[in-house]
Protein backbone atom coordinates (compact mmCIF):
# COMPACT_ATOMS: atom_id res chain seq x y z
CA UNK A 1 0.00 0.00 0.00
CA UNK A 2 2.00 3.09 -1.24
CA UNK A 3 2.29 6.63 0.36
CA UNK A 4 -0.36 7.92 -1.85
CA UNK A 5 -2.69 5.91 -1.02
CA UNK A 6 -2.59 6.99 2.42
CA UNK A 7 -2.26 10.74 1.88
CA UNK A 8 -5.35 10.91 -0.49
CA UNK A 9 -7.17 9.24 2.77
CA UNK A 10 -5.70 11.09 5.25
CA UNK A 11 -6.03 14.40 2.92
CA UNK A 12 -9.93 13.92 1.99
CA UNK A 13 -10.75 12.91 5.28
CA UNK A 14 -9.41 16.12 7.49
CA UNK A 15 -11.21 17.96 4.50
CA UNK A 16 -14.66 16.46 4.95
CA UNK A 17 -14.13 16.59 8.53
CA UNK A 18 -13.10 20.24 8.65
CA UNK A 19 -9.88 19.41 10.69
CA UNK A 20 -7.02 21.99 10.14
CA UNK A 21 -4.38 19.77 10.19
CA UNK A 22 -3.54 15.82 10.96
CA UNK A 23 -0.57 13.92 11.59
CA UNK A 24 -0.41 10.05 10.36
CA UNK A 25 2.00 7.21 10.59
CA UNK A 26 1.81 3.88 9.69
CA UNK A 27 4.31 1.18 10.46
CA UNK A 28 4.20 -1.67 8.55
CA UNK A 29 6.49 -4.49 7.53
CA UNK A 30 9.39 -2.58 9.00
CA UNK A 31 8.84 0.93 6.68
CA UNK A 32 7.59 3.57 8.28
CA UNK A 33 4.84 5.25 6.32
CA UNK A 34 3.38 9.29 6.99
CA UNK A 35 0.92 11.04 5.80
CA UNK A 36 0.06 15.02 6.85
CA UNK A 37 -2.62 17.33 6.21
CA UNK A 38 -3.32 20.81 6.80
CA UNK A 39 -1.70 23.48 9.27
CA UNK A 40 -0.60 23.90 12.75
CA UNK A 41 -3.22 26.87 13.54
CA UNK A 42 -5.66 28.56 11.29
CA UNK A 43 -4.60 31.95 12.63
CA UNK A 44 -0.36 31.53 12.01
CA UNK A 45 -0.89 28.34 9.70
CA UNK A 46 2.52 26.41 9.35
CA UNK A 47 2.45 23.05 7.28
CA UNK A 48 1.91 20.05 9.80
CA UNK A 49 4.32 17.58 8.85
CA UNK A 50 5.54 14.11 10.82
CA UNK A 51 7.37 16.25 12.97
CA UNK A 52 4.99 18.84 14.09
CA UNK A 53 3.98 18.20 17.86
CA UNK A 54 0.74 17.36 19.31
CA UNK A 55 -0.56 16.97 23.01
CA UNK A 56 -0.83 13.59 23.74
CA UNK A 57 -3.40 13.64 26.22
CA UNK A 58 -4.06 10.13 27.75
CA UNK A 59 -1.55 8.48 25.36
CA UNK A 60 0.97 9.86 28.20
CA UNK A 61 -0.32 6.97 30.62
CA UNK A 62 1.08 4.77 28.34
CA UNK A 63 4.89 6.31 29.01
CA UNK A 64 4.14 6.63 32.84
CA UNK A 65 3.12 2.89 32.86
CA UNK A 66 5.85 1.97 31.25
CA UNK A 67 8.70 3.87 33.44
CA UNK A 68 6.98 2.48 36.59
CA UNK A 69 7.77 -1.44 34.77
CA UNK A 70 10.94 -0.05 34.97
CA UNK A 71 10.90 0.32 38.33
CA UNK A 72 9.49 -3.08 38.57
CA UNK A 73 12.09 -4.90 36.87
CA UNK A 74 15.00 -3.27 38.67
CA UNK A 75 12.93 -4.41 41.70
CA UNK A 76 12.41 -0.83 43.16
CA UNK A 77 8.78 -1.37 42.51
CA UNK A 78 5.97 -4.06 43.60
CA UNK A 79 2.94 -4.20 41.65
CA UNK A 80 0.97 -5.71 44.23
CA UNK A 81 2.32 -3.64 47.09
CA UNK A 82 0.04 -0.90 48.99
CA UNK A 83 0.33 2.89 46.99
CA UNK A 84 1.54 3.38 50.63
CA UNK A 85 4.48 1.33 50.58
CA UNK A 86 5.30 4.52 48.12
CA UNK A 87 3.53 7.15 49.30
CA UNK A 88 2.83 7.25 52.79
CA UNK A 89 1.24 10.26 52.95
CA UNK A 90 -1.56 9.36 51.21
CA UNK A 91 -5.25 9.77 52.44
CA UNK A 92 -8.45 9.13 50.73
CA UNK A 93 -11.97 9.36 51.69
CA UNK A 94 -12.21 5.75 52.73
CA UNK A 95 -9.50 4.91 55.25
CA UNK A 96 -9.52 1.27 54.42
CA UNK A 97 -9.35 1.76 50.88
CA UNK A 98 -6.58 4.16 51.21
CA UNK A 99 -4.73 1.08 52.90
CA UNK A 100 -5.68 -1.71 49.98
CA UNK A 101 -4.75 0.59 46.67
CA UNK A 102 -2.13 -1.14 45.22
CA UNK A 103 0.38 -0.05 42.29
CA UNK A 104 -1.89 -2.36 39.85
CA UNK A 105 -5.11 -0.94 40.69
CA UNK A 106 -3.75 2.30 39.59
CA UNK A 107 -1.85 1.17 36.23
CA UNK A 108 -4.96 -1.04 35.58
CA UNK A 109 -7.64 1.51 36.43
CA UNK A 110 -9.27 -0.72 39.27
CA UNK A 111 -8.74 1.48 42.01
CA UNK A 112 -11.77 2.67 42.66
CA UNK A 113 -10.51 6.55 41.81
CA UNK A 114 -13.35 9.09 40.60
CA UNK A 115 -12.10 10.36 37.24
CA UNK A 116 -10.10 13.22 38.83
CA UNK A 117 -9.61 16.18 40.71
CA UNK A 118 -11.00 19.39 39.78
CA UNK A 119 -8.11 22.08 39.19
CA UNK A 120 -9.43 25.10 40.75
CA UNK A 121 -5.92 26.85 40.07
CA UNK A 122 -5.28 27.58 43.59
CA UNK A 123 -2.42 25.67 46.12
CA UNK A 124 0.41 23.75 45.15
CA UNK A 125 -0.64 22.03 41.59
CA UNK A 126 2.62 19.64 41.70
CA UNK A 127 2.12 15.89 42.17
CA UNK A 128 2.61 16.03 45.93
CA UNK A 129 0.15 18.75 46.05
CA UNK A 130 -2.47 17.02 44.31
CA UNK A 131 -1.79 13.71 46.36
CA UNK A 132 -2.01 16.27 49.35
CA UNK A 133 -5.89 16.81 48.08
CA UNK A 134 -6.65 13.14 47.18
CA UNK A 135 -9.14 12.77 50.47
CA UNK A 136 -11.81 15.07 48.39
CA UNK A 137 -12.04 12.97 45.63
CA UNK A 138 -14.74 10.33 45.82
CA UNK A 139 -14.43 6.73 45.35
CA UNK A 140 -16.96 4.77 42.92
CA UNK A 141 -16.00 1.05 44.26
CA UNK A 142 -13.79 -0.65 46.20
CA UNK A 143 -10.25 -0.93 45.00
CA UNK A 144 -10.07 -3.98 42.63
CA UNK A 145 -14.10 -4.45 42.45
CA UNK A 146 -14.47 -3.03 38.87
CA UNK A 147 -12.52 -0.81 36.33
CA UNK A 148 -13.39 2.77 35.94
CA UNK A 149 -10.43 5.33 33.94
CA UNK A 150 -9.45 7.46 36.21
CA UNK A 151 -6.71 10.36 35.58
CA UNK A 152 -6.41 10.61 39.38
CA UNK A 153 -4.61 7.38 39.22
CA UNK A 154 -2.21 7.90 37.18
CA UNK A 155 -1.15 11.14 38.57
CA UNK A 156 -0.72 9.03 41.57
CA UNK A 157 1.42 6.68 40.08
CA UNK A 158 3.65 9.47 39.04
CA UNK A 159 3.98 10.68 42.56
CA UNK A 160 5.41 6.82 43.00
CA UNK A 161 8.26 7.25 40.43
CA UNK A 162 9.04 10.85 42.07
CA UNK A 163 9.32 9.06 45.16
CA UNK A 164 11.03 5.99 44.21
CA UNK A 165 13.36 7.76 42.44
CA UNK A 166 13.87 10.92 43.99
CA UNK A 167 13.18 12.73 41.18
CA UNK A 168 10.76 14.98 39.55
CA UNK A 169 8.70 13.31 37.89
CA UNK A 170 9.35 15.11 34.43
CA UNK A 171 13.40 14.75 35.11
CA UNK A 172 12.20 10.63 35.95
CA UNK A 173 10.82 9.90 32.80
CA UNK A 174 13.01 11.28 30.91
CA UNK A 175 15.87 9.16 32.36
CA UNK A 176 14.09 5.89 32.80
CA UNK A 177 12.20 6.05 29.34
CA UNK A 178 12.36 8.97 26.86
CA UNK A 179 16.12 9.47 26.59
CA UNK A 180 17.06 5.56 26.45
CA UNK A 181 14.35 5.12 23.90
CA UNK A 182 16.00 8.25 21.93
CA UNK A 183 12.23 10.18 21.95
CA UNK A 184 14.32 14.01 22.04
CA UNK A 185 10.91 14.95 20.60
CA UNK A 186 8.46 14.05 23.11
CA UNK A 187 8.30 16.62 26.20
CA UNK A 188 6.70 17.74 29.15
CA UNK A 189 5.72 21.62 29.96
CA UNK A 190 5.44 24.69 27.40
CA UNK A 191 9.31 25.61 27.39
CA UNK A 192 10.07 22.79 25.63
CA UNK A 193 7.50 22.61 23.41
CA UNK A 194 7.68 26.22 22.24
CA UNK A 195 11.36 25.50 20.43
CA UNK A 196 9.57 23.44 18.58
CA UNK A 197 6.84 23.04 15.71
CA UNK A 198 3.28 22.55 17.67
CA UNK A 199 0.11 22.00 16.51
CA UNK A 200 -2.64 24.37 17.87
CA UNK A 201 -6.11 22.44 18.92
CA UNK A 202 -9.20 24.21 17.76
CA UNK A 203 -12.95 23.99 18.57
CA UNK A 204 -15.86 24.71 16.83
CA UNK A 205 -18.50 27.56 17.90
CA UNK A 206 -21.82 27.64 17.28
CA UNK A 207 -21.96 29.07 14.37
CA UNK A 208 -19.34 26.16 13.24
CA UNK A 209 -16.48 28.67 12.83
CA UNK A 210 -13.45 27.29 14.56
CA UNK A 211 -11.18 29.38 16.99
CA UNK A 212 -8.19 28.43 18.28
CA UNK A 213 -7.97 26.69 21.57
CA UNK A 214 -6.94 28.37 25.05
CA UNK A 215 -5.54 26.72 27.23
CA UNK A 216 -2.75 24.58 25.03
CA UNK A 217 -4.29 21.09 26.25
CA UNK A 218 -3.22 20.52 29.50
CA UNK A 219 -0.36 22.58 29.45
CA UNK A 220 -1.09 25.52 32.28
CA UNK A 221 1.51 27.81 33.52
CA UNK A 222 3.08 25.81 37.23
CA UNK A 223 0.35 22.69 36.52
CA UNK A 224 2.18 19.70 36.53
CA UNK A 225 0.14 17.63 38.55
CA UNK A 226 -1.82 15.50 35.71
CA UNK A 227 1.41 15.11 33.53
CA UNK A 228 1.93 11.64 34.61
CA UNK A 229 -1.76 11.25 32.83
CA UNK A 230 -1.98 13.45 30.22
CA UNK A 231 1.42 15.82 30.27
CA UNK A 232 3.06 14.91 27.20
CA UNK A 233 3.49 16.08 23.62
CA UNK A 234 5.47 14.11 20.87
CA UNK A 235 5.00 13.81 16.85
CA UNK A 236 4.36 11.17 14.56
CA UNK A 237 7.90 9.94 14.07
CA UNK A 238 8.60 9.92 18.19
CA UNK A 239 5.10 7.65 18.32
CA UNK A 240 6.54 5.17 15.44
CA UNK A 241 9.51 5.02 17.01
CA UNK A 242 7.90 4.22 20.58
CA UNK A 243 5.81 1.46 19.11
CA UNK A 244 8.90 0.70 17.82
CA UNK A 245 10.42 0.22 21.07
CA UNK A 246 7.11 -1.52 22.20
CA UNK A 247 7.15 -4.53 19.92
CA UNK A 248 10.44 -5.10 20.39
CA UNK A 249 12.46 -6.74 23.43
CA UNK A 250 12.58 -3.63 25.98
CA UNK A 251 16.37 -3.03 24.56
CA UNK A 252 18.42 -1.57 27.59
CA UNK A 253 15.25 -0.07 29.09
CA UNK A 254 13.73 -3.03 31.27
CA UNK A 255 13.35 -6.92 29.99
CA UNK A 256 11.23 -8.04 27.39
CA UNK A 257 9.18 -10.11 29.77
CA UNK A 258 7.93 -7.11 31.41
CA UNK A 259 7.23 -4.98 28.28
CA UNK A 260 5.35 -8.23 27.31
CA UNK A 261 3.49 -8.62 30.38
CA UNK A 262 2.08 -4.99 30.31
CA UNK A 263 -0.13 -6.89 26.86
CA UNK A 264 -1.66 -9.50 28.66
CA UNK A 265 -5.55 -8.55 30.18
CA UNK A 266 -5.63 -8.19 33.90
CA UNK A 267 -9.09 -6.80 34.05
CA UNK A 268 -12.27 -7.06 31.84
CA UNK A 269 -13.79 -4.33 29.94
CA UNK A 270 -17.56 -4.26 28.90
CA UNK A 271 -19.21 -2.94 26.27
CA UNK A 272 -16.36 -0.62 25.57
CA UNK A 273 -14.87 1.01 22.37
CA UNK A 274 -11.83 1.46 24.13
CA UNK A 275 -11.37 -2.60 24.19
CA UNK A 276 -12.30 -5.84 25.51
CA UNK A 277 -9.91 -5.33 28.68
CA UNK A 278 -6.95 -3.45 30.16
CA UNK A 279 -3.67 -5.23 30.46
CA UNK A 280 -1.19 -2.65 31.97
CA UNK A 281 -2.01 0.42 30.97
CA UNK A 282 -3.10 -0.46 27.26
CA UNK A 283 -6.82 -1.24 26.10
CA UNK A 284 -6.62 -4.42 24.42
CA UNK A 285 -8.46 -5.08 21.09
CA UNK A 286 -9.57 -8.59 19.55
CA UNK A 287 -8.98 -7.36 15.99
CA UNK A 288 -10.67 -10.32 14.18
CA UNK A 289 -8.08 -12.53 16.28
CA UNK A 290 -5.64 -10.59 16.27
CA UNK A 291 -4.44 -8.91 18.92
CA UNK A 292 -4.28 -5.06 19.52
CA UNK A 293 -3.10 -2.78 22.44
CA UNK A 294 -3.48 0.47 21.93
CA UNK A 295 -4.49 4.37 23.69
CA UNK A 296 -6.49 7.60 22.72
CA UNK A 297 -6.40 10.72 23.75
CA UNK A 298 -8.32 14.30 24.31
CA UNK A 299 -7.48 17.48 25.13
CA UNK A 300 -8.81 20.77 24.71
CA UNK A 301 -9.35 21.22 20.88
CA UNK A 302 -6.84 17.96 20.00
CA UNK A 303 -7.13 14.23 20.03
CA UNK A 304 -4.27 11.60 19.26
CA UNK A 305 -4.40 7.52 18.84
CA UNK A 306 -2.16 4.89 18.56
CA UNK A 307 -2.90 1.32 18.36
CA UNK A 308 0.07 -1.70 18.07
CA UNK A 309 -1.10 -4.91 16.83
CA UNK A 310 2.49 -7.16 18.03
CA UNK A 311 1.56 -10.85 16.02
CA UNK A 312 2.08 -8.16 12.72
CA UNK A 313 4.53 -5.71 13.69
CA UNK A 314 2.14 -3.12 13.11
CA UNK A 315 1.17 0.44 14.58
CA UNK A 316 -0.97 3.18 13.12
CA UNK A 317 -0.60 6.72 14.69
CA UNK A 318 -3.19 9.38 14.32
CA UNK A 319 -3.09 13.04 15.54
CA UNK A 320 -6.12 16.12 14.86
CA UNK A 321 -6.11 19.57 16.08
CA UNK A 322 -9.96 20.07 15.97
CA UNK A 323 -12.65 18.84 18.56
CA UNK A 324 -14.67 17.14 18.24
CA UNK A 325 -14.11 16.29 14.66
CA UNK A 326 -10.72 14.89 15.30
CA UNK A 327 -12.44 11.82 17.28
CA UNK A 328 -14.00 10.60 14.40
CA UNK A 329 -11.12 11.51 12.20
CA UNK A 330 -8.30 9.33 14.21
CA UNK A 331 -11.22 6.23 14.19
CA UNK A 332 -11.72 6.68 10.37
CA UNK A 333 -7.81 6.33 9.73
CA UNK A 334 -7.36 3.66 12.02
CA UNK A 335 -10.25 1.57 10.29
CA UNK A 336 -9.05 2.47 7.10
CA UNK A 337 -5.54 1.42 7.96
CA UNK A 338 -6.53 -1.75 9.80
CA UNK A 339 -8.27 -2.79 6.51
CA UNK A 340 -5.65 -1.65 3.78
CA UNK A 341 -2.39 -3.03 5.45
CA UNK A 342 -3.91 -5.86 7.92
CA UNK A 343 -7.12 -7.05 5.47
CA UNK A 344 -9.09 -6.33 9.17
CA UNK A 345 -13.12 -4.90 8.16
CA UNK A 346 -14.31 -3.59 11.41
CA UNK A 347 -18.04 -5.17 12.36
CA UNK A 348 -20.55 -3.24 12.06
CA UNK A 349 -23.41 -3.31 15.18
CA UNK A 350 -27.02 -1.82 14.69
CA UNK A 351 -28.99 -1.37 17.63
CA UNK A 352 -32.38 -2.59 18.12
CA UNK A 353 -36.05 -0.65 17.65
CA UNK A 354 -36.53 2.34 20.48
CA UNK A 355 -38.39 0.79 23.12
CA UNK A 356 -40.14 3.02 25.31
CA UNK A 357 -40.14 1.04 28.05
CA UNK A 358 -36.55 0.75 28.44
CA UNK A 359 -35.91 4.46 27.92
CA UNK A 360 -38.10 5.33 30.70
CA UNK A 361 -35.33 3.55 33.02
CA UNK A 362 -32.62 4.87 31.81
CA UNK A 363 -33.65 8.51 31.48
CA UNK A 364 -32.39 10.98 33.31
CA UNK A 365 -28.90 12.58 34.58
CA UNK A 366 -25.94 11.11 35.43
CA UNK A 367 -22.44 12.55 36.92
CA UNK A 368 -18.72 12.20 37.64
CA UNK A 369 -16.90 15.16 39.68
CA UNK A 370 -16.49 17.73 36.33
CA UNK A 371 -19.27 16.56 33.99
CA UNK A 372 -22.96 15.91 33.54
CA UNK A 373 -24.60 13.30 31.48
CA UNK A 374 -28.10 13.28 30.68
CA UNK A 375 -30.43 10.81 29.13
CA UNK A 376 -33.18 11.91 27.56
CA UNK A 377 -36.26 10.24 25.64
CA UNK A 378 -38.84 12.12 23.32
CA UNK A 379 -41.17 8.55 22.59
CA UNK A 380 -39.47 8.17 19.44
CA UNK A 381 -35.87 8.20 20.53
CA UNK A 382 -33.19 7.92 22.81
CA UNK A 383 -29.87 10.48 23.48
CA UNK A 384 -26.95 11.16 25.24
CA UNK A 385 -25.43 14.37 26.15
CA UNK A 386 -22.48 15.47 28.15
CA UNK A 387 -20.73 18.10 28.82
CA UNK A 388 -18.92 20.25 31.78
CA UNK A 389 -20.86 21.01 34.67
CA UNK A 390 -21.86 24.47 33.88
CA UNK A 391 -20.77 25.53 38.16
CA UNK A 392 -17.16 24.35 36.70
CA UNK A 393 -17.51 26.75 33.71
CA UNK A 394 -18.90 29.80 35.76
CA UNK A 395 -16.08 29.58 38.26
CA UNK A 396 -13.38 28.92 35.90
CA UNK A 397 -11.79 31.72 33.87
CA UNK A 398 -9.87 29.72 31.28
CA UNK A 399 -11.59 28.41 28.13
CA UNK A 400 -12.60 25.18 28.16
CA UNK A 401 -14.09 22.77 25.58
CA UNK A 402 -17.73 22.81 24.31
CA UNK A 403 -19.88 20.06 25.83
CA UNK A 404 -21.17 17.25 23.15
CA UNK A 405 -24.96 17.87 22.31
CA UNK A 406 -27.76 15.57 22.44
CA UNK A 407 -27.04 12.41 20.31
CA UNK A 408 -29.12 9.76 19.92
CA UNK A 409 -28.49 5.82 21.07
CA UNK A 410 -30.19 2.59 20.93
CA UNK A 411 -29.47 -0.32 22.60
CA UNK A 412 -27.88 -3.15 21.73
CA UNK A 413 -28.95 -7.08 20.46
CA UNK A 414 -27.41 -10.01 21.89
CA UNK A 415 -27.18 -8.19 25.75
CA UNK A 416 -28.73 -10.90 28.21
CA UNK A 417 -29.85 -8.07 30.30
CA UNK A 418 -30.33 -5.62 27.18
CA UNK A 419 -28.21 -2.41 28.89
CA UNK A 420 -25.46 -2.43 26.44
CA UNK A 421 -26.22 0.91 23.80
CA UNK A 422 -23.84 2.67 21.50
CA UNK A 423 -23.73 5.95 20.33
CA UNK A 424 -25.11 6.39 16.41
CA UNK A 425 -24.25 10.18 15.30
CA UNK A 426 -22.20 13.14 16.47
CA UNK A 427 -19.09 13.47 17.60
CA UNK A 428 -19.16 10.51 19.96
CA UNK A 429 -20.67 8.19 17.18
CA UNK A 430 -19.72 4.70 17.99
CA UNK A 431 -19.01 4.70 21.56
CA UNK A 432 -20.17 1.67 23.20
CA UNK A 433 -21.12 1.35 26.63
CA UNK A 434 -23.96 0.12 29.15
CA UNK A 435 -25.64 0.51 32.20
CA UNK A 436 -25.27 -0.51 35.85
CA UNK A 437 -28.21 -2.04 38.14
CA UNK A 438 -28.03 -2.46 41.80
CA UNK A 439 -29.34 -5.55 43.49
CA UNK A 440 -33.27 -4.60 43.29
CA UNK A 441 -32.47 -4.12 39.42
CA UNK A 442 -32.82 -0.37 39.97
CA UNK A 443 -30.07 1.80 37.14
CA UNK A 444 -27.81 3.53 39.19
CA UNK A 445 -25.45 4.72 36.68
CA UNK A 446 -24.01 4.57 33.03
CA UNK A 447 -20.48 3.83 31.30
CA UNK A 448 -18.97 6.05 28.91
CA UNK A 449 -15.53 5.71 27.26
CA UNK A 450 -14.18 3.46 30.03
CA UNK A 451 -15.53 5.90 32.49
CA UNK A 452 -18.73 5.67 35.22
CA UNK A 453 -21.20 8.29 35.68
CA UNK A 454 -23.59 7.91 38.94
CA UNK A 455 -27.14 8.23 38.70
CA UNK A 456 -28.17 11.43 40.46
CA UNK A 457 -31.88 11.77 39.00
CA UNK A 458 -34.37 10.31 37.09
CA UNK A 459 -36.20 12.02 34.37
CA UNK A 460 -39.62 13.81 34.82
Amino acid sequence: MSQEKLSEFVGAQATSLGVPGVAVGVLVDGREIYASHGVTSVHTPLPVDEHTLFPLASVSKTFTATALMRLVAEGKVDLHAPVRTYVPELKLADEGAAARITVLNLLNHTAGLEWNLIDDGEGDRSLAGLVAKLYQLPLIAPPGARASYSQAGYNLAGRIIEKVTGLPFEQAMASLVLEPVGLADTVYGLSEVMVRKFAVGHNRGEDGTLRPARPWAAFKEGARGDNPGGGLASSVSDLLRWARFQLGDGEDVLPAAQLHRMREQTVRLRASTLGEGFGICWFLHDLDGLHGIGHGGSGNGQFAELLIVPERDFAVVSLANAGPDGYPFNQSVVRWALEHYLGVIEKTVEPVAYDEGRARQVAGRYEIDAMNLDIARDGNRLTLAVGIKPEIRAASDEEMPPDYPAAEIGFLPGDGDGDEYIVTEGGLAGQRGYFSRDAEGAITGVDLAGRLFNRVAEAS
